[in-house]
């Protein structure tokens, strides 16, 4: 697929728990010159929170490294959202999309992959054992334009 983006952001952070909401707002606030309905942009809120807690916790058990949140949209309502990290990887990506799957311990639910398709439309995973993992959000915005009913 081709795409004219027209505005992008990267933001790159530390792996702790405290930026999750941190990039969760970045996101937002990134969003906001699109106009999308607050469903939308709690949509996308939700997933990224899901990916970057995904990175925080199973990329980096034992702390430290870094996350980086690229997101970038076209004139038209598409958004795209890669969060990607260098830890260790995913083993079986597709083990690790099933949901209740987890190598977080009993205190993870194991559903962030499917919180997240749940909410996008679409989900990629790319990883590569030791070196990292990238999960890639896209999303067609429905603006707030689009969802007010149209007068005669």
């Amino acid at each position: 697929m081709n795409v004219n983006w027209i505005n992008e952001m990267r933001l790159d952070f530390a792996a702790l728990p405290e930026n999750e909401a941190f990039a969760r707002l970045a996101v937002s606030g990134f969003l906001l010159p699109l106009d999308p309905t607050m469903e939308a942009l709690a949509d996308v809120k939700t997933a990224v929170s899901e990916a970057v807690t995904n990175a925080i916790v199973h990329a980096y058990p034992k702390g430290g490294g870094q996350v980086r949140v690229h997101g970038r949209y076209d004139g038209e309502g598409l958004v795209r959202i890669d969060v990607t990290d260098t830890g260790r990887g995913i083993e079986d990506v597709a083990q690790a999309r099933q949901p209740f799957y987890t190598t977080g311990g009993e205190e993870r639910s194991g559903m962030g992959f499917t919180v997240m398709e749940s909410f996008m439309d679409a989900v990629e995973v790319k990883s590569a054992v030791g070196r990292g993992t990238t999960v890639r959000l896209t999303k067609r915005l429905r603006t707030r334009d689009e969802a007010l009913p149209r007068r005669a």
